[in-house]
């Protein structure tokens, strides 16, 4: 396969470098969808540097609801500000969108991807995510579209591509290009294959996990009660060391949060100090091949490590006294808790030298991007947990001391609480088109954990029980090899 890779390779190159204008921006579209587009990068790059500076010339006149919002999509998810004006040519003279749209499926559908990288200023994306998912409800349950693309729609409708993780994109998009009538047999081979040996690599890595697992004996050192999920964290980072480092995060989390008393809880937290030789040592065991670069990582990682305890503490503390702090007082503690700056120096230092220590400064001062992923994080975690952590008799929860605060309703704070979801939404895509001083590598990896904590709790705990869509989602990555 690999050898076949190398042939191909060259032939979709020279079928990307030879189309011009709008068809070759509707050819990265379809790599990043079919997985493709890591094989390009360089090329994909430079054309979009140079698509947008004639960008009002290349989408002068084009009428076609498809094919802008591809473009737009394409480009804000490279990081090109590419103004929601170009959605007024759809709009009638009243302000409503035009009534012809609705029977075009394939438009509404991309109109509906487009209007997830809204930013606080596209006033008609909003309009659009209101008039695109009426509509995709009617057309994905009307029998009016062909099976393949009905599905699509219903997928759309459960997570936009956007949130999505893009390895859980590939597998759906593969079988449903394959389906559309004018796919390219070439195109679709070079996904198929590329995707297969990401499968081989995908079990080959679990075989090195799973021995790992064994050889540490992790599961006789933790107490029994303790999940072992190191196949959960291997589907949301897809990388060996990644999937170590998560584990014992993992790990300490879960003590805190379930299982330890709170004298237990301060001992604990009291140990770090002596914890540091052993912690090192373990990071140093993990990352073993970026040794040059751990001395600048053990320093920070470990401050990351400080927070993140202490405010497992704490949390611990209110939790086992059954108090509910202010909402903004329980948000600045769980915020931390969450464990969002951890995971993500970790993801950085996974990337060795293209993570450079300016990325860490740029971390450790937690942007505005950060925080509001550590808040969305929170959020999402707190609102789909709400009714496991009430039988287990943890009331210290976002919503609980929501509704203190505020004296309202669980479900006015459930409301309330989405809304501030759907803001961080809008900050984090206002913060990736704007953010300077990091590398797009950096940028993608902060998406890449959005994403992550999109799938993991979209409407369910998926983490803590996995065996609903993670599980699905898991066979489908893992289990169901493609057929080439």
């Amino acid at each position: 396969m690999s050898l076949e890779i190398d042939t191909v390779k060259p032939k979709v190159k020279n079928t990307f470098m030879s189309s011009q204008g709008i068809e070759r921006i509707l050819m990265i579209y379809l790599l990043v969808n079919l997985g493709l587009a890591y094989h390009f990068e360089d090329e994909i790059h430079d054309t979009l540097k140079e698509s947008f500076t004639k960008i009002e010339e290349m989408m002068d006149n084009d009428e076609d609801l498809h094919t802008v919002s591809i473009i737009f999509w394409v480009f804000r998810t490279y990081g090109h500000y590419i103004s929601s004006d170009v959605f007024t040519r759809f709009k009638e003279s009243d302000g409503n969108f035009k009534e012809t749209l609705k029977g075009d499926a394939k438009g509404i559908l991309s109109l509906h991807e487009a209007a997830h990288l809204r930013t606080a200023k596209d006033y008609i994306l909003e309009e659009a995510l209101s008039f695109t998912s009426n509509h995709l409800k009617s057309l994905a349950a009307g029998g009016t579209c062909p099976p393949h693309l009905s599905m699509h729609i219903q997928d759309a409708l459960c997570l936009s591509q956007h949130w999505n993780m893009e390895m859980l994109v590939t597998v759906k998009y593969i079988p449903f290009y394959e389906q559309e009538e004018d796919h390219d047999e070439m195109l679709l081979r070079f996904a198929k294959i590329s995707f297969k040996l990401l499968q081989l690599q995908y079990i080959q890595d679990l075989k090195i996990l799973t021995n790992w697992y064994k050889e540490v004996d992790i599961a006789s050192k933790v107490p029994p009660y303790l999940k072992h999920r190191i196949v959960e964290n291997y589907f949301l980072v897809q990388a060996i060391m990644l999937t170590q480092y998560y584990t014992i995060l993992g790990i300490t989390d879960d003590t805190f949060d379930r299982y330890a008393s709170l004298p237990e809880a301060e001992i604990l937290a009291n140990s770090l100090e002596s914890f540091k030789i052993l912690f090192i040592g373990l990071v140093g065991l993990i990352f073993k091949r970026r040794k040059k670069w751990l001395r600048f990582y053990y320093t920070f990682e470990l401050l990351q490590l400080k927070a993140v305890v202490k405010a497992n503490f704490d949390h611990a503390k209110w939790a086992q006294a059954g108090h509910l702090p202010s909402f903004e007082e329980y948000m600045e503690v769980a915020e931390v808790d969450i464990t969002v700056c951890a995971a993500l120096a970790g993801c950085f230092i996974s990337l060795g030298k293209m993570a450079t220590k300016e990325a860490y400064e740029w971390l450790k001062s937690r942007p505005r991007l950060v925080k509001s992923l550590c808040v969305r994080g929170r959020l999402v975690n707190d609102i789909t947990g709400l009714e496991e952590d009430m039988r287990r008799g943890q009331i210290t929860n976002a919503v609980n001391c929501y509704m203190k605060q505020y004296g309202v309703t669980k479900q006015n704070a459930l409301r309330e609480l989405h809304k501030m979801v759907a803001d961080t939404d809008i900050i984090i895509n206002e913060e990736l088109l704007t953010t300077t001083g990091v590398s797009r590598l950096v940028l993608k990896t902060v998406m890449g954990l959005a994403q992550s904590i999109a799938v993991c709790y979209n409407g369910y705990e998926g983490f803590a029980h996995p065996d609903g869509k993670i599980k699905e989602y898991m066979i489908s990555m893992f289990v169901d090899q493609i057929r080439l």
